[in-house]
């Protein structure tokens, strides 16, 4: 199992490069899954054995997560309300752990926070790649959203960046917890989607 993890890792860090933390980077800030957490730390991991320059690492995932913010924000606001929560109650939004609770939740935080939030927001978990839908419902200002949003990315991308960065002075240790990390969070996406989906049917028949 070790040696499938260890072949994985070398593969991803071997395709990691300015484009590839851009792209990542805009997916996740997106309504798909894919977490910061395993972008930037593993980029300033390489910008640490000297592929990568830490700033390039910074400034790309920083600007991919504007990228597929402006995605979600142009999605909802021409779409509007109605849609973007019909949405959230399909079977793919849920695919992506995208729910109309978790919307509505990130909805009432823009609310209660206004345009701060989409500068805060970036750096709360479970609303991080949300919050850009509420600012494109109320016809935020694009100036102002992407200010705010490109801020806050780039404070969040420049934390991890930073555990990544002096992560490498203890590579060989930290390499096993994360394959043991990886490990746990795929085997619990796959419980996730199995017991949703029985629960699902369940309601169906029921």
């Amino acid at each position: 199992m070790m040696e499938f993890f260890q072949t994985l890792f070398d593969w991803y860090m071997a395709n990691m490069n300015y484009f590839t933390i851009a792209l990542l980077m805009a997916i996740e800030s997106t309504f798909i899954p894919l977490p910061s957490e395993v972008v930037i730390p593993f980029a300033a991991y390489k910008a640490a054995q000297g592929s990568l320059s830490l700033f390039g690492v910074i400034i790309s995932g920083t600007t991919g997560a504007l990228i597929g913010s402006l995605f979600n924000y142009f999605l909802a606001r021409y779409l509007g309300r109605p849609l973007v929560y019909k949405f959230a109650d399909t079977r793919v939004a849920h695919m992506f752990l995208v729910t109309k609770d978790k919307v509505e939740h990130a909805e009432n935080y823009f609310i209660r926070n206004g345009k701060s939030s989409t500068f805060i927001g970036r750096l709360i978990p479970g609303v991080r790649h949300l919050i850009s839908i509420p600012a494109g419902l109320a016809k935020m200002k694009l100036r102002d959203f992407a200010l705010y949003t490109f801020v806050g990315a780039g404070i969040w991308n420049i934390i991890l960046a930073i555990v990544g960065y002096f992560a490498y002075e203890y590579k060989d240790k930290i390499l096993h917890y994360i394959a043991y990390l990886l490990l746990a969070l795929g085997i619990g996406f796959i419980v996730y989607l199995v017991v949703s989906n029985k629960r699902k049917n369940s309601q169906k028949e029921a």
